[in-house]
């Protein structure tokens, strides 16, 4: 483990995660399981149906064998690592790792509506994971899980079977100079993708807030203004989720994955996020005349901070332009990670 650390020390500069991700995943024979609680305390095993690696997360799905959803209590992803044997015949032992644990009936019951074909029902569980569900059955058609790559080699496989990896906490990092120290200097990569490829993909960096301009306990750092028509940037496809359970398969308009990543000055992890997103017309009464088209909206938020894509869709050549993109970081989680006190 030791040594295939060493290689993620290569840093991919357009994402600012380590390069070689994939590679050592690979190369340590890591995979995924998802095991299905039921409330009759009957526990399934299932292996990852397919996975899908990008530039900064790699998705997760399994399909068929399971059971109905009034009958399940849990979901548990593990990542499992083979190890190699020399024998022939023998069964690999594996380690697992606990990696997400989701109380299905606590979190269903709160979980929000992605989007619908004519199949099938997208659920956000919570963020990275979907669970498909056949309509008008209440049946499980697929469950699909978004990992960001930040410690995903430790999260896959230095938990154990009843815990997860916890991250260790560092020391913040404390200067007395700087005026607004924790306030300028940030990278930030954000991606749009679904289940097959990318959608988009950009970086940005010396991203900065003015301590005058905190408000509401959130900074804001903006990527791309509305005002700067240059920095506005056509998406390579449509905004749309494909899925397939056995030979079945359909699309999902309006919705995908988006995986945020946001480092400090020091190339320090902030904030990393990977989720379903959901497109929707804003409601703003904003007004481009650059653009002829509708306008639309990707609004994420969690208790760490909030994501707002705004979008111009041209109907004629039927694509869509980031023309607003903004983040917004709490300033408890700013004060946490610097040891400032805004």
């Amino acid at each position: 483990m030791f040594k295939w650390k060493k290689h993620l020390r290569v840093v991919n500069p357009h994402t600012g995660l380590p390069s070689k991700t994939e590679q050592v995943l690979r190369n340590l024979h890591v995979t995924w399981q998802l095991t299905v609680l039921e409330k009759s305390k009957k526990q399934s095993f299932l292996d990852v149906s397919w996975f899908m690696f990008f530039e900064s997360s790699v998705t997760l799905c399994w399909s068929g064998g399971f059971p109905d959803l009034q009958h399940m209590s849990a979901l548990q992803l593990f990542g499992v690592r083979r190890i190699a044997l020399s024998c022939t015949g023998l069964k690999q032992p594996a380690q697992r790792s606990l990696m997400v644990n989701v109380d299905m009936a606590t979190v269903y019951k709160s979980s929000g509506h992605v989007g619908q074909d004519r199949l099938v029902e997208l659920k956000l569980l919570q963020p990275g994971v979907i669970v498909g569900i056949w309509k008008d059955q209440c049946a499980v058609a697929f469950v699909m899980f978004c990992l960001h790559f930040h410690k995903l080699l430790e999260r896959s496989t230095q938990g154990s079977s009843v815990c997860h990896f916890v991250e260790p906490v560092g020391k913040p990092r404390v200067d007395d100079i700087d005026p607004e120290y924790g306030l300028h200097g940030y990278f930030l990569h954000i991606a749009l993708h679904n289940s097959k490829c990318r959608i988009m993909s950009e970086s940005f960096s010396k991203l900065f807030c003015r301590k005058s301009e905190l408000c509401d306990g959130l900074m804001q750092l903006t990527a791309i203004s509305r005002n700067r028509l240059s920095a506005h940037t056509p998406l390579s496809g449509s905004i749309a989720f494909p899925w397939r359970c056995e030979a079945l398969c359909g699309t999902v308009q309006d919705c995908c994955f988006m995986t945020l990543t946001l480092l400090d000055e020091f190339n320090l992890p902030v904030w990393c996020v990977s989720s379903a997103v959901c497109l929707k017309a804003d409601e703003s009464g904003y007004t481009d005349y650059n653009y002829e088209g509708d306008y639309f909206l990707i609004h994420y938020t969690d208790e760490d901070g909030q994501v707002k894509i705004n979008l111009v869709h041209d109907g004629e050549q039927q694509i869509h332009t980031v023309v607003g993109l903004v983040v917004y970081i709490a300033t408890s989680k700013i004060n946490s990670h610097f040891g400032t006190n805004y």
